[in-house]
């Protein structure tokens, strides 16, 4: 079964989806929020406990939507991520790994095209307990949107409009709109960092579309959050952490372009692994 034709199963009411994200929010923002009272709210610097305290807030998200959507949409959790019988955990640990290669050689030529922008920022034992946190605690963030954008809605665009392209640029703008309030936006200008946030959604988009699931997005989803966090940090990022590196200078334009060509060299690698046919722009 196709993961996209899972649309047209179940309960699909548009005040449904209004109920689903109703309790998200709710969650995200009660149980969600338990451990900022038990460990203080955030403070300004980039420390794990910080880390700790942004994160938890996803996995109590995820858990909301995996309790409601049987018995609000009538379908299962899996058949909301999907098209196959069981979650393909090959899929995604092959992507993660790729896209961690990737993102490697493209620091590596980063650095060594601009040595200078570039210092060592963190060699302590809290190197260690973030490469921890960011295993254990990621996963469950980049599943989280990954669920909620190239499942959930993305499911219920194609009701709306069954063609792919549609569902594919309904969900990336919606998923590049979300981060709109991160402080890179707030630091070099919205049209700026859009592009960037719009062209990681795409390339989730296009994972999904072609791997028949969310897998294969999750996965490389999670390995770029995850790289960011124990590699680099620069002042204006979403998540602060004591990474490995920091950079001084950001510079949009040129992190648009190699995330442009990383994106392609990524989903031919993935194609060709995956043995992906070409398939039509409509569901019907």
């Amino acid at each position: 079964m196709e993961h996209l034709a899972n649309s047209f199963k179940g309960k699909n009411g548009f005040w449904r989806y209004l109920i689903m994200f109703a309790a998200i929010f709710l969650a995200i923002n009660t149980v969600g929020a338990l451990p900022m009272f038990i460990m203080g709210f955030p403070d300004s610097e980039p420390n794990n406990k910080n880390f700790i305290l942004i994160l938890f807030p996803f996995i109590a998200g995820l858990a909301a939507y995996a309790l409601l959507i049987r018995p609000l949409h009538d379908k299962t959790f899996l058949q909301t991520i999907t098209g196959s019988s069981s979650f393909r955990w090959k899929h995604f640990c092959i992507s993660g790994a790729i896209w961690t290669i990737i993102m490697g050689i493209t620091l590596l030529i980063f650095i060594g095209f601009d040595s200078e922008n570039f210092t060592i920022n963190n060699t302590s034992s809290s190197l260690i307990t973030l490469i921890l946190l960011s295993f254990l605690l990621v996963p469950f963030q980049a599943a989280f949107e990954e669920v909620i954008f190239r499942g959930y809605l993305m499911q219920g665009f194609i009701r709306l409009f069954p063609v792919r392209i549609f569902a594919l640029s309904a969900t990336a703008t919606l998923f590049a709109l979300m981060h709109s309030m991160n402080p890179e936006v707030k630091e070099f200008g919205f049209f700026l960092i859009m592009p960037l946030y719009l062209t990681h959604g795409l390339i989730f988009g296009l994972l999904t579309i072609f791997d028949n699931g969310i897998e294969a997005a999750v996965g490389a989803h999670a390995a770029n959050n995850i790289f960011i966090c124990i590699m680099v940090t620069q002042k204006a990022s979403a998540l602060q952490t004591p990474a490995l590196f920091e950079q001084y200078v950001y510079r949009p334009g040129i992190e648009l372009a190699g995330l442009a060509i990383a994106g392609s060299i990524f989903i031919f690698t993935l194609w060709k692994i995956f043995g992906w046919k070409k398939i039509s722009t409509s569901i019907t």
